[in-house]
């Protein structure tokens, strides 16, 4: 995992829910124990107000323990991202839903339910949200019109881990299995925006750049348009190199 503040704050909103974590900044890893004591279905302001990622907590939440008090999420400077998905398909498995004085109150009394439905829109936080529910529902969850991002794939990946069964075909998603509490490990995807940030910089100032222990497939399509843009690079499965590239072309992409 990478050592940034978002993991610290993420960390921090799980240990105020009552989770357990032990932290290794030298192996890059966390360890998360749930003994299940004293389980906080609450996340406040203070520490969902910097991040998006705090509304990832609220599927799982509500579909474990029946009730979930989430703080609208803040953290994001590219303009309004309304939250309006990730509640919709609560609704579709059975949730109650109401907001107040900025918090999220969703509850279920009798449990999450397996249900069909279609995002109106594509959304990669409401797709995880919606699949971090539908795990701990009752019954099957069909859901299309999925966002499909590596991050989706890795996400699916991980809860296969747990025993969840899930068929993942192209923007449907449907999920059969509820999850076993077990102990697993999973090593997370590279960061596809740093990634490409790196290579940019890299192509625009850099002597030499290698970047290395990365998946090159996350971001093939990149790597095309920038090569045709005239970056030198030589990609490998795991690793890339790039090269400071004077003549960069004009492109047009869709």
């Amino acid at each position: 995992i990478p050592y940034v503040n978002d993991i610290l704050t993420m960390l921090n909103l799980l240990k105020f829910i009552g989770l357990k974590y032990k932290l290794s900044k030298k192996k890059n890893s966390v360890e998360v124990i749930n003994l299940e004591k004293k389980i906080n279905t609450v996340a406040p302001y203070k520490l969902v107000k910097t991040m998006r990622a705090g509304i990832l907590v609220l599927g799982p939440l509500l579909a474990k323990y029946g009730k979930a008090k989430v703080w609208l999420p803040g953290g994001c400077a590219i303009g309004s991202r309304p939250v309006d998905l990730h509640l919709f398909a609560l609704k579709k498995l059975g949730a109650k839903i109401k907001i107040k004085n900025g918090y999220i109150f969703a509850s279920a009394k009798n449990g999450l339910k397996g249900a069909k439905f279609k995002f109106p829109s594509i959304s990669v936080g409401a797709t995880e949200n919606a699949i971090l529910a539908a795990v701990q529902a009752q019954g099957t969850s069909v859901i299309d019109n999925c966002a499909i991002e590596p991050e989706i794939k890795d996400l699916i990946n991980f809860l296969k881990k747990l025993g969840v069964k899930i068929i993942n075909k192209k923007r449907k998603i449907i999920i059969m299995g509820r999850l076993v509490e077990k102990k697993i490990s999973h090593e997370v995807i590279c960061d596809r925006i740093e990634l490409g940030t790196y290579l940019i910089g890299g192509a625009l100032i850099a002597k030499k750049l290698k970047l290395r222990n990365i998946d090159s497939s996350l971001i093939k399509k990149e790597i095309s348009i920038l090569k045709k843009m005239g970056v030198k690079m030589n990609v490998s499965k795991n690793n890339i190199e790039v090269f400071k590239s004077k003549n960069i072309k004009n492109i047009n992409i869709k």
